[in-house]
């Protein structure tokens, strides 16, 4: 499945693991590293990797908090901007899944949300 949505992200500019981080954020607002962890399902170690991609790019930005252990990561309007241009490959990546799932007796569930 990996495969499939990177195929299909080339000349994005993302992978399909940090669209998806940019529009968990988009949608949920301003979370922390074992928030979106645990949300995404992404082992802490990639997520971290990732996050300092999209950061670098200025997409995403850390928050200042409280609480100094705790980073929440919010997006940016550049990041905003970033998502909703790279949407259009992410719904050409999932409508193109939907037979091959069918095909196992599944179905996709939405993972975003179109705005």
């Amino acid at each position: 499945m990996t495969q499939h949505y990177e195929k299909h992200f080339r000349g994005s500019g993302l992978r399909a693991t940090q669209f998806t981080i940019l529009a968990t954020l988009a949608q949920a607002g301003p979370l922390s590293i074992s928030e979106l962890s645990d949300q995404l399902g992404i082992d802490r170690t990639t997520l971290s990797r990732n996050l300092r991609l999209i950061e670098d790019q200025g997409w995403i930005s850390a928050l200042a908090h409280g609480d100094q252990s705790v980073r929440k990561m919010a997006l940016t309007p550049r990041g905003r901007k970033k998502a909703s241009a790279v949407l259009a490959f992410w719904k050409r990546a999932d409508t193109s899944v939907e037979p091959i799932l069918r095909g196992f007796g599944l179905q996709s569930r939405p993972m975003v949300r179109a705005e």
